[in-house]
């Protein structure tokens, strides 16, 4: 066992500060390897039509060799030149060599410690830590990463760093699991917005690697042998359902990635903790002393299957430019509605989940608007296709005809479902709005966590009698609004939403025989 101070226990001999895990470098080396050889495979094959096949294999080598050793030795400087500490007040990481920096939090402002680890770090048993305070700033000033240290030492930060007493009572019965991973949940995968996404992602990753190998034009000639006979209708039906399966396909293998293991848990001392993955590991940490209310998301085709998502509304979980691949909001994936209320309830600490609360309905006036939006979307395209037929060739004008049938109605049955969507409500200390027909979200927001309103109304929805209320907050996006309200009732619910904080700025109409 080696002794305090020496090296071999990662710390510096001048006191509590220590380094990140060596075993850092062979993971960079690894990485580059695997880069070495996605790259080099098609670089060989090229380089093999011009010049011998001992001679492209010996140039990539060579240049996978150099790419791999430049990249461990600049990462094992990094681990010499990188050390961290936490000391009773602040967390400290020192790193760099030409450009020494020094950055640090105070201990009492972090708010999440989160863990993640891909495939390699998992079977190194190392982790990736970030540290965060939950501020919304620029440039990665509100967080520390340690990249990487061995798993013990990443539980024993987040434990350390998260271990602090609530400033509200608590009830200790509420504590452990929340959510455990249902199977049956997959079959929300294939009806998101990710399977159309990655059917046509796959269909250009197809003819970028046929380019790659100087193939594309075989590709596409092969595809054209296969529908020579074919009506060009059935060739587009045919295209876009192989496109559609492969994304729904695709949509089921990342939803087992990202969510197999699932777990949510509220730990002692109020810590809410999403645990999740399959080859990538993932623990994300939030305080409850900074959620200010819950999410429940609905896309369209996950909505039609009676599912929803659950996000936290709480201070500092945006998608900073390092996080745009993960979603640290999301609490509990698609899950039957009943389920998703369910945990929302859990999660808030209340008997009812107020996601679930009714809501008032908005006036017609706020339908109209929402048709004359989807009708001026749907209508230009018509009118052009129309105007250039005329012109030009009829075919456009069965273009445009096609348009006019399809467009229209699809428009104008939208419209009237996003003002059914669209509502507004108080459950208990919960101010809920809802809105949205593509992706209806529904926000119970703590009234508490108001810090203001943003009172808006066009020339158009004056006439009609209409208001936008924003409510500002500092938690989640920052502001959620209530659209399209009647005016006298939407002033009412601000103003009793919170009190005190809209009244100075409301006209009262004179009491008779003052």
């Amino acid at each position: 066992m080696s002794a305090p101070g020496s090296p071999a226990d990662g710390r510096h001999a001048d006191g509590d500060w220590r380094r990140l895990d060596k075993r850092t470098v062979l993971v960079t080396a690894l990485v580059m390897a695997g880069v070495s050889v996605g790259g080099g495979v098609p670089a060989f094959l090229g380089l093999s039509g011009g010049m011998a096949a001992w001679q492209a294999l010996a140039l990539v080598v060579a240049g996978a060799a150099l790419l791999v050793t430049g990249a461990a030795a600049a990462d094992y400087v990094r681990w010499r030149r990188t050390r961290y500490r936490i000391g009773p007040e602040r967390a400290e990481l020192h790193t760099g060599l030409l450009l020494v920096k020094r950055r640090s939090l105070a201990r009492e402002r972090i708010r999440s410690v989160d863990l993640t680890a891909h495939p390699l770090l998992r079977v190194l048993g190392l982790v990736k830590v970030r540290m965060g305070t939950g501020e919304h700033t620029g440039g990665g000033e509100s967080t520390l990463e340690l990249d990487a240290v061995t798993r013990a030492e990443g539980e024993r930060l987040r434990r350390e760093l998260l271990g602090r007493t609530l400033t509200r009572p608590q009830d200790d019965r509420q504590d452990g699991e929340l959510a455990a991973l249902d199977p049956a949940w997959i079959r929300y995968a294939p009806v998101s917005f990710v399977a159309p996404v990655l059917g046509g992602a796959a269909a250009g990753a197809v003819m970028q690697v046929s380019e790659w190998f100087g193939a594309r034009r075989e590709v596409i000639h092969w595809i054209g042998d296969r529908f020579r006979e074919t009506p060009l209708v059935w060739v587009v039906v045919t295209l876009v359902a192989a496109a559609v399966l492969t994304g729904a396909v695709g949509a089921l293998g990342l939803w087992v990635e990202m969510w197999w293991n699932y777990r949510l848990e509220r730990e002692p001392g109020g810590t809410l903790r999403v645990r999740r993955g399959l080859l990538t590991a993932r623990s994300v940490s939030i305080e409850e002393r900074r959620l200010r209310g819950v999410e429940l998301v609905e896309p369209l085709g996950v909505r039609l299957s009676g599912a929803a998502r659950l996000d936290a509304v709480a201070t500092g979980l945006v998608k900073e430019q390092e996080d745009k691949h993960a979603d640290l909001r999301t609490l509990l994936p698609a899950a039957p509605r009943a389920v998703a209320d369910t945990v929302a309830a859990r999660v808030l600490r209340e008997p009812a989940a107020p996601t679930g609360a009714p809501l008032t309905a908005h006036p017609r006036a706020a339908r109209t608007r929402r048709l004359r939006w989807a009708l001026a979307a749907a209508l230009p395209p018509v009118l052009v296709l129309a105007l250039l037929g005329a012109l030009l060739t009829d075919v456009l004008l069965y273009a445009a005809a096609v348009c006019a049938v399809v467009l229209v109605p699809l428009a104008v049955v939208l419209a009237l479902d996003a003002y059914r969507s669209l509502g507004h409500g108080l459950s208990g200390g919960y101010l809920v709005t809802r809105s949205g027909t593509l992706r209806r979200a529904t926000v119970a927001l703590q009234r508490g966590g108001v810090i203001g309103w943003t009172v808006k109304q066009s020339y158009v929805q004056r006439r009609a009698g209409l208001i936008t209320l924003t409510a500002t907050t500092a938690a989640g996006t920052g502001a959620y609004a209530v659209h399209d309200a009647d005016e006298t009732e939407g002033l009412r619910f601000a103003a009793e939403a919170v009190p005190e904080l809209l009244e100075p700025f409301l006209a009262r109409s004179p009491v008779p025989g003052t």
